[in-house]
């Protein structure tokens, strides 16, 4: 689409608008028709340890909003010379799972509560066994269960549970409403009914009814809807919010909100059975659309949706680059304390590509990037460790490549329960994040650490935020019956040409003694943990 014609699609609102509120950076993302990215803003935020739980700052939430938004708006005009009044659909995006609680005025009783905490052990571990289905520490209803075993005071007044992505749109169009794939880190999903599963909702309200709160479950969770289905409108409220400035008219629809994770299925058009993404930023995610329901009920698996209802098997590791960006960020110090200012991109590049000229398996090193408490690998706190012996062939290559193997660690423990133990069926992985900015290093690892073949898209740089503007493309773009699988394949894919990596013999061997050292080292790691737990430093 040229120029002029892009100016006048802008001005038409023949446009769709992505925003994903990520771990580390906030990001909206605007397209044309082609599915072509028009502008783009961001803005950086980081999690915060607050009274024991990692959560962010409400005011965060709506100035990171408003920034990603007022940045991608500046760019259509510096580009086009349009200011920026309507879109054709909106939709939002976020970190799955965590806990948000309102009462019945619309204020948050406790600080939001992210996917990263790992406080709910005794709640996950009770659900699990009642459901006979493995509820994650990450779930919003192990957040609100662990909250009642806790007997926190708040849990009376709750009028509203949601999640990230759910309480954004929630503010914008007043629906309180939630797309399958983020639903289904809120509660089990019924695969026939593409709802709650209403004997586990059941089963909840009965553990719970000597209790005596004033509310139900069902009271308290955001509808679920699927993919290309409207979920409101911008309110009049929601235009002025998210664009303080008041040039975005309201009126505007917007598609159900999703998770992370859905998005990433979407933007790697991994939606169909057989296929599979991961995820990798601060946490890593696997995620692999099933053929069939897994034969036993493992605590490293979640059973979650596509956005369009599909069941999928997702391994989800809380910690992956967040070890790996500070050691970066120390090698940043010393350069900068030795006179040199080196751009961050060729930092990551030159450390990145190191990890090529070590020993395949790393030299003997050992590292665990627990920045928090890992469920995968039953660490209840974060306390990265780095390990080496005197035989270790310690170097900046063997330091580098350890590292990168020790960010893919855990998933790789949990991948081993889905190809081993299940035997699940995988035609393709495609994986997306801001580790393969660095080109070859980080899918050559990936290919090594599970040893399958591994795709990167040229559109995998565009993330989630773009994928959330192709679920709200869909909404207004999709032919009548179209499927959300068919619109990504024949549609917004068909020309899109990606790299594949295939695993060498030597760095899936050199994974594998990693990996064994990893399996074995893990007490040392727990030690480490009780150790400062017992001497108060916590």
């Amino acid at each position: 689409m040229n120029h002029v014609d892009l100016k006048e699609a802008i001005t038409k609102g023949e446009t769709s608008l992505g925003i994903e509120l990520g771990s580390t950076r906030i990001k909206a993302v605007l397209i044309d028709r082609q599915f072509e990215t028009i502008a783009s803003g961001s803005y950086e935020w980081e999690n915060l340890l607050k009274d024991g739980y990692w959560t962010y700052n409400q005011e965060d939430i709506i100035t990171g909003l408003q920034t990603a938004y007022r940045e991608m708006k500046q760019q259509v005009e510096q580009n086009y010379g349009v200011t920026l009044q309507t879109v054709g659909s909106i939709g939002f995006s976020a970190m799955m799972h965590g806990y948000m609680a309102f009462d019945s005025k619309g204020e948050l009783l406790v600080p939001f509560r992210t996917w990263r905490n790992a406080t709910t052990g005794a709640a996950a571990r009770e659900l699990t066994d009642l459901f006979q289905f493995n509820i994650p520490e990450r779930w919003s209803i192990a957040h609100l269960y662990q909250a009642i075993l806790n007997q926190e005071e708040h849990v009376p007044r709750i009028d509203f549970v949601t999640t990230l992505a759910g309480y954004i749109h929630w503010l914008l169009t007043g629906n309180k409403v939630i797309g399958i794939g983020d639903a289904s880190g809120i509660f089990p999903i019924d695969e026939a009914t593409h709802n709650y599963h209403p004997s586990m909702v059941k089963q909840f309200d009965e553990r719970n009814a000597a209790k005596g709160f004033p509310w139900k479950l069902e009271d308290l969770l955001p509808k679920v809807c699927l993919s290309g289905e409207q979920a409101g409108e911008l309110t009049e409220a929601g235009a002025k919010l998210l664009d303080p400035a008041r040039d975005l008219q309201p009126g505007i629809p917007l598609c159900p909100p999703e998770g992370d994770a859905g998005t990433g299925m979407v933007a790697t058009n991994s939606v169909k059975k057989r296929t599979g993404n991961i995820s990798v930023g601060t946490s890593v995610f696997a995620m692999i659309v099933l053929e069939r329901e897994l034969a036993k009920v493992y605590p490293e698996i979640d059973m979650v949706t596509t956005p369009d209802g599909s069941p999928v098997g997702m391994v989800h590791a809380n910690n992956c680059s967040s070890d790996l960006n500070a050691w970066v960020g120390m090698f940043r110090e010393f350069s900068e304390a030795m006179g040199f200012n080196v751009d961050s991109g060729k930092l990551f590049s030159v450390l990145l590509n190191k990890a090529l000229e070590a020993d395949p398996d790393g030299g003997g090193l050992l590292s665990y990037g627990y920045l928090s408490g890992e469920n995968i690998t039953g660490i209840d706190k974060g306390r990265p460790l780095f390990v080496r012996s005197p035989e270790s062939n310690f170097n900046l290559a063997n330091f580098m490549r350890t590292h990168l193997f020790a960010a893919f660690g855990a998933l790789k423990l949990g991948m081993d329960i889905l190809t081993e133990n299940e035997q699940v069926a995988i035609d393709s992985i495609l994986a997306h994040g801001g580790l393969f900015k660095t080109p070859f290093v980080g899918q050559k690892v990936l290919a090594a650490a599970l040893n399958v073949p591994i795709s990167v898209m040229s559109t995998a740089g565009e993330g989630g935020a773009w994928g959330m503007a192709l679920l709200a493309s869909y909404l207004i773009n999709k032919d009548q019956d179209e499927s959300l699988e068919s619109f990504l394949e024949e549609k917004v894919f068909k020309d899109v040409e990606g790299q594949e990596i295939t695993p060498d013999a030597k760095d899936v061997s050199g994974f594998e003694a990693f990996i064994q050292r990893y399996r074995a080292g893990l007490a040392i790691e727990q030690a480490a943990v009780d150790h400062l737990v017992e001497n108060g430093r916590n």
